[in-house]
């Protein structure tokens, strides 16, 4: 998908939602377990119940892996599902030496490997260029980097200074936003920032002025989708925000679907409205 399908499809539902399919086989409704895959039929109900309001789908790759060969196959039927006209995003946090990393690439993005062919997916910057460029190779297919996390871990590393020979020191999540650009423009390269992290948002809004961010943290994590859309909307959209437990487990019950579309169609009103306010 490229940024310009995406940010019409932004435009065109008036919604910047990305569903996180963080499917715990744990936590399904007790009348999923007699299918024969639970994990899928659970998906398929929430992309029914959702895809009118989201324009993007994100399965955390941990919560396939974890389940052995059976994930990984409720993960294809998973991808499959999602509508093509909706943003997939593998969130697999990947990233080794580049020989490595382009194997990974090749699991996500070429479906004559492991049948799987994301749009894009997450990948941790700190091994450095070498770690990232194998997965800028699949022409229409885009790297989400870490940026900033909202984890209370972010401080042990994110907010490091670095010392400059020229004008203030940096702190290294600035530094990884800024030399990514030199790999790749805005139609490939995208950053996480997490939406507790509002207090930065404008800062790195500067450094990635065109650049899609995708903002975990709404909703369970109480992060604010009212800032994070004033600070971090641009004229194409530009951001793309997670919400996963507050809509997959609205409900345990019968009704899950019903809820989690409930809690979709919600999100997406307030989204509508934050795209005429701050667009």
């Amino acid at each position: 998908m490229t940024y310009s399908e995406l940010s019409d499809q932004i435009f065109q539902k008036q919604s910047y939602l990305c569903v996180g399919l963080d499917t715990d086989p744990r936590k399904l409704p007790p009348h999923l377990l007699t299918e024969k895959d639970p994990v899928f039929a659970f998906n398929k109900a929430i992309i029914d119940a959702t895809v009118d309001f989201a324009v993007s789908y994100k399965p955390n790759i941990a919560f396939y892996e974890a389940q052995g060969p059976r994930g990984w196959e409720s993960l294809q039927k998973t991808l499959e599902y999602i509508p093509a006209r909706c943003f997939t995003i593998a969130d697999a946090k990947r990233g080794d030496i580049g020989n490595t990393s382009d194997l990974y690439a090749r699991t996500f993005f070429d479906p004559t490997a492991a049948g799987l062919d994301f749009d894009s997916v997450t990948v941790a910057p700190y091994m450095g260029h070498d770690s990232v460029t194998p997965f800028l190779a699949y022409e229409g297919k885009w790297v989400i980097l870490l940026a900033l996390t909202s984890n209370a871990g972010s401080a042990d590393f994110q907010y490091q200074q670095l010392a400059s020979e020229t004008g203030a020191p940096k702190l290294l999540f600035e530094n990884v936003i800024e030399t990514a650009q030199r790999w790749a423009g805005p139609d490939q390269l995208m950053f996480v920032v997490g939406a507790t992290q509002t207090s930065e948002l404008e800062r790195i809004r500067q450094l990635a002025p065109d650049n899609f961010l995708l903002v975990p943290g709404v909703g369970a994590q109480g992060g604010s989708l009212a800032d994070v859309s004033r600070l971090g909307l641009t004229k194409g959209g530009g951001l793309l925000v997670n919400a996963s437990r507050s809509i997959l487990y609205a409900s345990s019950g019968l009704d899950f679907a019903e809820r989690a579309r409930d809690e979709a169609q919600r999100l997406q009103g307030e989204m509508a409205g934050y795209l005429n306010q701050f667009q």
